[in-house]
């Protein structure tokens, strides 16, 4: 039986620029959880996720001769599954309707990085709700850079170009929302322990 070959990201979309719907298909399967985990965490709504990643695959699909080899796949999906995400945003403030987070895992404990805290028993005792209401609560900026350096792992080059701002601001957004999201869930943390 052939071993299956491995095709990268960028011998994927060139093979589907040039007609193997096959490739698309592959690519979609790559990046639909990584992306649907970031639009989730930009929008807090797995609705309004599933949609702009659906719309994402359709641009792609419809868009594919616009990608060049000159920079990474990730870096355009990400950008376009961004740039979607942030006009979904502008039309939620224009129609000013206010969505509450629905979280739709189970309620499971997740290891937040903390420095410099003396409540050793605080790490690790956030629910998946109280750190995705904390990311939600982090300014536009602040929330998207911390999802794909965090969340997605993307590197700092990579969140520059798919956001277009220097490399330099990226760093600082990133530190800042890390601050930013350690006082929210020392905060919620406190409020915890403090009896009623």
């Amino acid at each position: 039986m052939p071993e299956k070959v491995q095709y990268s990201d960028k011998e994927l979309i060139l093979r589907f620029q040039q007609g193997d719907e096959l490739a698309y298909v592959e690519l979609v399967n790559r990046y639909r959880d990584r992306l649907m985990n970031f639009v989730y965490r930009y929008v807090g709504t797995r609705e309004e996720a599933e949609d702009i990643v659906q719309d994402t695959f359709v641009k792609l699909f419809q868009k594919k001769d616009y990608y060049r080899p000159i920079s990474e796949f990730s870096t355009w999906i990400f950008t376009i599954a961004s740039n979607l995400a942030k006009t979904e945003l502008r039309k939620r403030k224009r129609r000013k309707v206010s969505y509450l987070s629905q979280i739709g895992m189970e309620e499971k404990d997740f290891d937040i990085p903390v420095e410099d805290t003396t409540d050793e028993e605080m790490v690790g005792e956030f629910t998946e709700s109280q750190i995705q209401n904390a990311i939600q609560s982090l300014q536009l900026h602040f929330r998207t850079a911390l999802i794909l350096r965090d969340i997605e792992e993307l590197s700092y080059e990579e969140i520059s170009k798919i956001l277009d701002v220097p490399l330099g601001t990226i760093k600082s957004r990133i530190n800042r929302a890390r601050l930013q999201l350690q006082e929210m869930l020392k905060q919620v943390h406190k409020d915890r322990r403090t009896p009623i």
